[in-house]
């Protein structure tokens, strides 16, 4: 992992094979609400749905994904 300004970041290798799981959409690095580091998916059309990272590691559960405002 490389770390931008104190928050840790995908390697993108890993950027390159991860996809939305509700659509199988590519997914774009982002910030959240609270400036965290999210990966939005870009089917913002029919999904658009925001996945956190914790530590690192991207919380691809739909469940827990935020829907955009």
């Amino acid at each position: 992992m490389t770390e931008k300004a104190g928050a840790p970041l995908i390697e993108p290798w890993l950027r390159e094979i991860l996809r939305c799981p509700a659509c199988h959409a590519e997914l774009a690095d982002a910030d959240g609400p609270t400036g965290q580091p999210e990966l939005h998916c870009t089917n913002t059309a029919a999904c658009g749905l925001q996945y956190r990272i914790d530590d690192g590691v991207p919380v691809l559960l739909v469940d827990e994904a935020r829907k955009p405002a």
